[in-house]
């Protein structure tokens, strides 16, 4: 089972609760309950800083990268499309106060009219591309749980009883108690370079391998071929 940031902590109950009784390994994805913790007292701020409507998926996706959130455009192009949703009725029309003051960038492909297409559908089509989009989830709504998923997560991870890795951005994520237990050698740990939070969106490959090499580790699976294992691991 893999989970990244917030889903890193819903594995990790699940998995110490014995939420899935067929579990064999676990892998979280930079979250630690210290650096998680501290986080959540600007995490308001934050949500307050985003914008609350894009006029387009295009705009959506430029603002990811060039707010930092998302460092590979492929990537923003496919998970940001799942975390919008398309505006309805009076919702709409609060679209000039909130759209972001970005052009859109030149990387996105739009799609050229079929032959024949008449008039009256190419505009019903720039009409509804104007409608704006806004966040799917409301995440300001759920503070009363924030910390509630984070509290007791570094103990709860060393026990879980199947094989783990820790997978961050950098060192300096770890608190005490993960610390303690990446010496004693309760769970492997990869550190990923160049990345952001969203490392499996920043270096989708590095992660990709540093999973295929905690699985052959285990004998969770075999090679189908001569895979080489492009990380050491701690």
């Amino acid at each position: 089972m893999v989970g990244h940031s917030m889903g890193g902590a819903i594995a990790i109950h699940a998995g110490v609760k014995n939420l899935i009784p067929s579990l064999i390994g676990l892998i979280v994805i930079d979250v630690v309950e210290g650096t998680a913790l501290d986080a959540l007292q600007s995490m308001q701020s934050f949500l307050r800083g985003r914008p609350k409507q894009f006029k387009s998926l295009e705009y959506a996706i430029e603002w990811a990268v060039k707010s930092g959130q998302i460092r590979n455009i492929e990537s923003a192009k496919v998970s940001m499309i799942g975390q919008l949703k398309r505006l309805q009725g009076l919702e709409a029309l609060s679209l000039e106060s909130c759209t972001p003051s970005f052009s859109a960038h030149e990387d996105v492909i739009r799609e050229e009219p079929d032959e024949g297409q008449s008039a009256d559908s190419t505009n019903s089509q720039e009409i509804e591309s104007s409608v704006p989009y806004t966040w799917r989830v409301n995440l300001s709504k759920t503070e009363k749980f924030w910390k509630g998923w984070f509290q007791g997560m570094s103990n709860l991870f060393l026990s879980n009883i199947v094989p783990k890795m820790l997978v961050l951005a950098g060192v300096d994520r770890l608190d005490r108690d993960l610390t303690i237990g990446q010496m004693q050698g309760k769970f492997q740990m990869q550190v990923l370079p160049q990345c952001g939070h969203a490392v499996h969106e920043d270096q989708p490959k590095m992660v990709a391998d540093a999973l295929a090499t905690f699985m052959l580790r285990h004998r969770f699976t075999e090679a189908l071929s001569d895979f080489e294992r492009p990380f050491p691991s701690c």
